[in-house]
């Protein structure tokens, strides 16, 4: 196979030999993408007769989100189909005339074989080729019209909210957490969105949605209970039967819900699962010396097998479990001769179906039995779990998902009141910054490559890594008060805005303004709307505006962030759990912000800021400082027009100020006094 990278090279060479372009996207944790790339794309024949009647493009998903959004699009509006890997056939030029996703190699499954599918497009372009370019002009409309949603109407009120949280609720399932039917996957937004309007308003329906939801998830096969993390989602409703790839986003945005449940319902298992996350996470997809955050792991070993690394069979668990331990651990994982796979029914994937109360009950023990055997089991399925073949790990590091990494870990180790997690997002933040970074050339999308080699051709960042990134600058200030942050944030908001914004018909972009000739469906201009599984880029850079405006009183900041959100405010109810980070954006458009600043290096300050930690709140933000940042120079313009006048600074004593939107309350060293203060927050 003579494969080229998306490239004006290929396109180029497409147009010289006037062939098609065969387009593969897939991705390097996808279980049929490689599939596929066995039966077909390396069987000789096949590969003769692609090479003979086509120029092959292979683009991955992660490193070309931009690409791969497109055709997503384009080839949904051809056949219905949408996922990886992505089989498109395009004009010289780019534009899709047939696609679909996974071909066998013959005919088989129900679906035509490649090779059949191959000789018919290529006699398609010889011979009816004005069908051919029919179809792509008409489907080029199509890539555009597919997110570009556009509605201004109604107001931006409370009562938008309130849709939002009634769609999901609605179609919240009270007997296995989740929303909807299988197959299942996390909405982490919309958890967050549930879990701060319950806090806020007392909305019990929407606190049942969100923890019984984390609670079964937790509990669940999607949840790897050896190793920490969770998988990308669950085929069934149940949550037991995942697709075993982990991904770092999903892992980032589900930290945050955990310690936001935590944090708000004061339940030990979140902020159990939470570390036990970042123990997956510190050991497979960081990188300790540097910094940053691996993108993936693999599902499978090899293509014969389906999540077998992850799962058991009873024969399997007993040669390494004492009687007595495979009894306890059989019972609380549900391990048992027939399994849950379809590849290999005696496989079992672990997840808790009994209690620890259950179990001892069934076994007539005591609860603190079964606890310290259930602690030995673990400890020998896991050692027992590494001795196997690991799937691969991805170590690209994307700076739009390691930005969610280094927000996700900075929360967790504000509320949890861990180091290791707020040292590590700092080392990745600050590589992220020196290397992917410049005032001139803008954003990297890419910082490294799984293989440490530098990249042919430079990935230019797309809305996604400017409004992460932004984010994440601002969460490090909060965390350390180093200006320098604050700083980065302003200027990457500001370069958001010049590569991004649409000034004449509002809202984001999610790539840059096009410069010289564009590649393919690079053409089409796209607004995200919706949560996909990250959080959606247009809302993400609403609410890093607001967060902004809120520090540094730019009045701009705040004008282009609603009108982003207005832009939208008609049409975003239709799109509820995929609205979740729409709906966070609009909360701190109308909301005021709520700054709590803990001045103080003492037990007592450690107190205060625990203390005002207490509840997530999207609007709310903790800061710590030392007496020597109170100054006009280590601080953001609105902080430094009332911190350093301060008059209880000349004291030793710790203290704590809240600021509601435009106005502060007295400092107060009294923990009942910011109790009261903090309680209509």
């Amino acid at each position: 196979m003579q494969w080229h990278e998306w490239s004006p090279e290929a396109f180029a060479l497409a147009a010289r030999e006037d062939k098609p372009i065969l387009l593969d996207i897939g991705a390097v944790w996808c279980h049929w993408c490689h599939v596929m790339d066995r039966e077909s794309y390396e069987d000789a024949t096949l590969a003769q007769v692609i090479n003979e009647h086509y120029i092959a493009v292979k683009v991955d998903r992660d490193e070309r989100p931009d690409v791969d959004s497109r055709y997503q699009a384009a080839i949904s509006a051809i056949s219905g189909q949408g996922g990886w890997p992505l089989t498109a056939i395009l004009t010289p030029d780019g534009r899709p005339f047939f696609g679909g996703t996974y071909f066998p190699r013959d005919d088989r499954y129900g679906r035509p074989g490649f090779e059949r599918v191959l000789l018919t497009l290529a006699d398609v372009w010889k011979t009816k080729r004005g069908d051919a370019l029919e179809t792509a002009g008409s489907v080029l409309a199509a890539i555009e019209h597919g997110e570009s949603f556009s509605g201004r109407g109604g107001s931006l009120g409370i009562e938008l909210i309130d849709k939002l949280i009634a769609s999901a609720v609605n179609q919240f399932d009270v007997s296995n957490g989740g929303f909807g039917t299988q197959p299942k996957f996390p909405h982490p937004a919309a958890l967050d969105l549930l879990m701060d309007v319950a806090a806020r308003t007392g909305n019990e329906a929407a606190k049942q949605a969100a923890v019984v939801t984390l609670q079964k998830m937790a509990a669940g096969g999607i949840y790897d209970h050896l190793g920490g993390g969770f998988h990308r989602y669950s085929v069934d409703e149940r949550w037991v039967v995942p697709h075993f790839e982990k991904m770092l986003y999903d892992n980032a945005e589900l930290l945050k819900n955990y310690v936001h449940a935590f944090q708000t319902f004061v339940e030990p298992e979140f902020a159990r699962v939470a570390k036990d996350m970042m123990r997956w996470m510190d050991e497979w997809l960081t990188d300790r010396e540097r910094g940053g955050f691996y993108a993936s792991q693999d599902a499978d070993v090899s293509l014969d097998d389906d999540g077998d690394y992850f799962t058991w069979t009873r024969e399997e668990a007993a040669a390494v479990l004492t009687e007595d331990e495979l009894a306890v651990a059989g019972l609380y994982f549900d391990i048992g001769e027939m399994g849950d796979m379809h590849h290999n029914p005696k496989k079992n994937v672990l997840h808790v179906k009994y209690s620890v109360e259950d179990v001892a009950q069934r076994l007539s023990r005591s609860v603190d039995e079964v606890r310290a055997t259930l602690a030995l089991a673990y400890k020998k399925l896991y050692a027992a779990r590494l001795e196997r073949p690991t799937p691969f790990i991805d170590k690209t590091v994307y700076t739009s998902w390691n930005a969610l990494g280094v927000s996700a870990y900075l929360e967790a180790a504000h509320v949890l009141q861990l180091a290791s997690p707020r040292e590590f997002a700092l080392k990745t933040l600050n590589r992220i910054l020196s290397e992917g970074w410049s005032n001139e050339s803008g954003l990297a999308h890419v910082i490294a490559y799984t293989d440490d080699k530098p990249a042919r051709q430079r990935v230019a960042g797309v809305l996604d890594d400017y409004a992460f990134l932004t984010h994440a600058c601002v969460d490090a200030w909060q965390a350390t008060g180093d200006v320098r942050y604050y700083n980065a944030a302003i200027e990457i908001g500001d370069a958001m805005i010049a590569r991004f914004y649409d000034a004449t018909g509002g809202g984001f972009f999610d790539t840059e303004v096009p410069k010289g000739d564009v590649l393919g469906a690079l053409v089409a201009r796209r607004k995200p709307l919706q949560d996909t599984p990250t959080p959606a880029g247009i809302p993400a850079a609403a609410a890093a505006l607001l967060r902004l405006e809120a520090l540094s009183g730019r009045e701009d900041f705040r004008e282009k962030a609603e009108d982003t959100l207005e832009h939208f405010g008609g049409v975003v109810e239709h799109f509820g759990l995929y609205a979740g980070t729409y709906g966070l954006a609009l909360e701190r458009l109308l909301l005021p912000p709520i700054q709590v600043v803990v001045i103080g290096e003492d037990e007592h300050a450690y107190q205060m800021a625990a203390m005002a930690t207490a509840r997530y709140a999207v609007n709310k933000s903790v800061i710590a400082l030392h007496r020597e940042q109170i100054t006009a120079a280590h601080l953001p313009p609105v902080l430094a027009e009332t911190l350093p006048a301060l008059p209880l600074l000349k004291d030793q004593a710790s203290f704590a100020v809240v600021c509601r939107g435009n106005t502060c309350q007295p400092p107060t060293s009294d923990a009942e006094e910011l109790l009261k203060e903090l309680s209509g927050v």
